[in-house]
């Protein structure tokens, strides 16, 4: 796990709701961010993560019931 991404998910307290994902989640989640060409769109993309880690129920702005 990127030292970005872990330092992201325990300032927001999201770590267990980040593990508890199963871990398909988990590797998208870290793929899909570190794949942005701009750090501009891997902010976005590391936000939008977080919100829906934040929110429960959602992953990629698709209902999920975990």
């Amino acid at each position: 796990m990127p030292d970005f991404f872990r330092d992201a998910l325990n300032a927001r307290g999201l770590m267990n709701a980040y593990r508890a994902r199963p871990s398909y989640q988990q590797n998208d989640y870290i793929g899909w961010i570190n794949r942005a060409k701009l750090e501009s769109t891997k902010q976005k993309r590391l936000n939008q993560m977080l919100d829906e880690l934040e929110k429960g129920g959602v992953y990629m702005k698709m209902k999920w019931n975990g």
